[in-house]
């Protein structure tokens, strides 16, 4: 379902649209949890922080994405060491089974396993992990991360 798909590493010319597609996702499946930060200040930490220090993948859709009938970044994910910290799909692509070639390759780079954070709130997040063997460890009560919205630690270990 994903057939003209590429996931590639991303450049710093995919910084703008890596980020645009974690803003679409994050205002649709989060719809209850407040952002600390401006549209402006993400794209930014993408341009400054994301892309050029992290291991950032982008999934690029030939044809598709944007809106506009061209080709475009529709996915993003992002490692650092054993956290896979970022995982998003433009709303549009989700269920075509983009999520699980990002994390085959999150455990592809990652052997020895991975953790990661989502809210409490993203019950399809906690489903979707879950059926790729992720296990919760840990939730809080939010008062670690900048929403202030509480979390769940997710585990994978081969």
């Amino acid at each position: 379902m994903t057939a003209g798909v590429v996931i590639r590493r991303a450049v710093a010319a995919d910084a703008g649209a890596a980020a645009d597609v974690w803003l679409r996702s994050f205002t649709a499946a989060l719809p209850t949890v407040v952002r600390p930060r401006t549209d402006d200040d993400v794209r930014g930490y993408f341009r400054d922080v994301v892309v050029p220090l992290r291991e950032t993948w982008v999934a690029e859709a030939a044809g598709h994405g944007g809106g506009d009938g061209r080709g475009g970044i529709v996915g993003v994910m992002v490692l650092n060491g054993e956290l896979l910290s970022q995982l998003y799909l433009d709303p549009g692509w989700r269920g075509r089974g983009l999520g699980d070639r990002f994390v085959e390759l999150a455990k592809e780079r990652s052997p020895d396993g991975l953790t990661l954070w989502t809210f409490q709130v993203n019950k399809p997040a906690h489903r979707f992990y879950e059926r790729h063997g992720f296990v919760a460890v840990e939730h809080t009560d939010g008062s670690g991360n900048e929403e202030r919205e509480p979390d769940v630690r997710y585990v994978w270990r081969p």
